[in-house]
């Protein structure tokens, strides 16, 4: 059973980075998802992947898996680049096609 801790990406359907700000631990499945003949429907057994545990820091994360004996991997977050834009490079001589209607 080994755990993954990463801070969660922002989500690309909203501008919000509501649930960004806390660390997470998710759990790596330990079998395969089948495929259910009848449906077409995916199961498994494993009932710890449906498991999301929230800490509002990475070492809380760590002492929790250290304190559970449950083999973790820390995932460091990346940051996005932020680019400066303003409205009025939409109207500057230097862009590669000219603005229209």
């Amino acid at each position: 059973m080994t755990a993954r801790i990463f801070k969660p990406a922002k989500n690309a359907m909203q501008s919000g980075r509501s649930k960004t700000k806390e660390w997470q631990l998710d759990y790596e499945p330990e079998q395969p998802r089948s495929v259910e003949p009848l449906m077409g429907w995916t199961s498994s057994g494993d009932m710890k992947q449906q498991i999301t545990l929230r800490f509002h820091s990475k070492e809380e994360a760590i002492a929790y898996c250290e304190r559970k004996g449950i083999a973790y991997q820390v995932i460091g977050p990346q940051d996005s680049i932020r680019r400066p834009v303003a409205y009025a490079d939409n109207f500057s001589f230097r862009r590669g096609e000219p603005w229209t209607h």
